[in-house]
This record gives structure tokens, C-alpha cells and sequence, in this order.
């Protein structure tokens, strides 16, 4: 699907390629989300550059994803898709800049290209430059990886607060760990996609930074020193909460060793209060025909008397040592 976002005194609007495949005049943003193979080549037609591929895009290697060819200056950032879901992931953009229009070929639907599009149509806030439109995209995916990671950070220390100083009543058992885990491997999930989001967007700045050949340079040196002063404010904000979650892990995995240490605690105690009674019942169960308490009166009781105390001894010497 192709919209092309045009700026035309003073309104923004979007439209689609004219007749012959041309693009309307004033075209400051063409957004591409999962295009056909017609569409890509209809695009590169009436810009003169060579879209790159879905496999291309999804190359880690530096050189792949920020280059300059054919008129063209191509950079691909990490954007998170999916957020408010339980299985967020992480999909590639590609931007690509020609003759002072932005090219966003994606993949994905991540929520600052929707929130982004709508207020330039709201607001009509869309800038005459594509240069500027890049920023503004890049400031929205920042700002929503900033919200990311507070509801991160507020999770975590709900789940801090649940872990090592729960509220009166409950029960930490084998349904809350789980739960617990579950919570701290989403979270720990989330925050690793947004470093690596973050970790691109750093190097699409710093790539941005050495080109000196872009149009319509000041609309980017304008947004650009608070926008690396954000992203690099949100990597280390990301980096402790990772560490944190981290430690969170460690400490929920610590805190089931002991709960499965204290049930293996009553077992062993169980079984050393049941052994002597264990012992005296097998004594005085043997069927041999000289035993001298067979005829005794008191035999029986005594008998019980005996393995009851034989049972209370080590309870009472394990509470003595302070063991149960």
C-alpha cells in the first residue's frame, strides 16, 4: 500500500500516484507498508532509485543498512511492532531520501507511523521538507520507546514489591512464582527489543551526522543534538532496567530454591519423627516364640506409649535447635 502525504498551502492530504505513475506535486512523505512487487516498481520509476528488498533490509551488518546510492540515502532502524501486546516484535524501516522526499518502506505497523500520520492530517503539521518528516518520525518512535520503557520500569517494581514484600494474604506458591517469571521474561523481552531499537536509531543519527550532502540539512541539525541527547538518555535507562530485571530473576529464582527447601525440610523432618516409632512397631511386630514382653499384660500399651515418645523427642529437640 502506498500514501503519499503532500504539503499544498498549508493543508497536508494524501493521495496516490498520477496517471502514468508519476507523484503529485508538493510530495513530501511516501510511505510504503507491505508493498506489491508493482508497487515498488512504479515508486522507483517516478523516483530513480532502486527500492531494496525485505531480505536486504533485515541485514545486520552496518554497511547493508546505512549507504548512499543512485541519488539516494538509504538508513534502516529497528522500530518495535506490536508493543501492547503479549508478543511484541521487533521490524526493520527502511528510510530512504531523495530529493528532499522520504521514502518509509516497512513490514510492520509500529504505532508512531500511525499516531505520526494522523496528527500531520490533524495538525497539518507536516513540513515542506523530507528531511524534517524523518526527524518527526524518528522523535515519534523515540517518544514511544520512552513510554516502553516507563511502563517497564513501573512494572518492574510492582513486581519487586509483590516478590520481597508481598501483601497480607498471599500465598507464595508454585502459581505465583509462575506467574512472577512469566512477568519478568515479558518485561525482560520488551526492554531487550527497545535497546536494540535504540541501538539502531543511535547509529541512523551518528550515519546521518557524516552525510553532508543532504538538501535540506538545517530541518535535521535542528532536532538532531535533543534527539541523540534522548537516545542516549533512553539506552542507559534501558541498560538499568535490564540489570534490574536481571537481578529480579535471580531473586525469584532464589526465593522458589527456598520454598522447594522448605518442602523438602518437612519431608526430612516427617521422616525422622516417623523412624522411631518405624523402629519400635518392626521390634514388637516380630513373631518369635521367646520374646519376654509377648506376655506381658502392659506390653501393648507400653509399646504405644514408647512410639509416641519416640516421636515427640526429635520434634521437640528440632524446635529446641531452632531447625523447623
Amino acid at each position: 500500500m502506498i500514501s503519499i502525504f503532500t504539503r499544498s498551502a498549508g493543508a497536508v492530504s494524501t493521495s496516490d500516484l498520477l496517471a502514468g505513475g508519476s507523484l503529485p506535486e508538493d510530495s513530501v512523505w511516501i510511505d510504503l507498508l507491505n508493498p506489491t512487487g508493482e508497487e515498488e516498481r512504479a515508486l522507483e520509476r517516478a523516483l530513480g532509485v532502486e527500492m531494496p528488498t525485505h531480505e536486504e533490509m533485515r541485514e545486520i551488518e552496518v554497511s547493508s543498512r546505512l549507504y548512499q546510492e543512485g541519488g539516494g540515502t538509504y538508513m534502516t532502524a529497528t522500530v518495535l511492532a506490536r508493543s501492547d501486546t503479549a508478543q511484541p516484535e521487533a521490524t526493520v524501516v527502511t528510510f530512504i531520501l531523495v530529493d528532499e522526499i522520504l521514502v518509509s518502506l516497512r513490514y510492520g505497523e509500529p504505532a508512531p507511523f500511525r499516531t505520526f500520520a494522523a496528527r500531520c492530517l490533524r495538525q497539518s503539521m507536516l513540513r515542506a521538507s523530507g528531511e524534517a518528516v524523518l526527524m518527526g518520525l524518528l522523535d515519534a518512535v523515540t517518544d514511544r520507546l520512552a513510554d516502553l520503557l516507563e511502563r517497564v520500569g513501573i512494572d518492574i517494581d510492582a513486581i519487586s514489591r509483590d516478590v520481597f514484600d508481598p501483601s497480607p494474604g498471599v500465598s507464595h506458591g508454585g502459581d505465583f512464582f509462575k506467574n512472577m517469571l512469566h512477568r519478568i521474561g515479558r518485561n525482560g523481552d520488551l526492554t531487550s527489543k527497545c535497546r536494540e531499537s535504540l541501538v539502531s536509531i543511535n547509529r541512523l543519527l551518528t550515519f546521518i551526522n557524516s552525510v553532508s550532502d543532504i538538501p535540506a540539512r538545517k530541518d535535521i541539525d535542528s532536532k538532531m543534538p535533543t534527539l541523540i541527547a534522548d537516545v542516549h538518555s533512553l539506552s542507559d535507562h534501558a541498560t538499568f532496567l535490564s540489570s534490574k530485571v536481571n537481578f529480579l530473576l535471580d531473586a525469584t529464582l532464589g526465593m522458589v530454591n527456598i520454598e522447594q527447601t522448605q518442602i523438602i525440610k518437612l519431608f526430612s523432618v516427617a521422616a525422622v519423627v516417623f523412624l522411631p516409632p518405624t523402629l519400635i512397631a518392626s521390634i514388637y511386630g516380630m513373631n518369635f516364640e521367646h520374646m519376654p514382653e509377648l506376655a506381658w499384660n502392659l506390653g501393648y500399651p507400653l509399646a504405644v506409649i514408647l512410639m509416641i515418645a519416640s516421636a515427640i523427642a526429635p520434634y521437640l529437640y528440632f524446635k529446641y535447635r531452632r531447625w523447623l
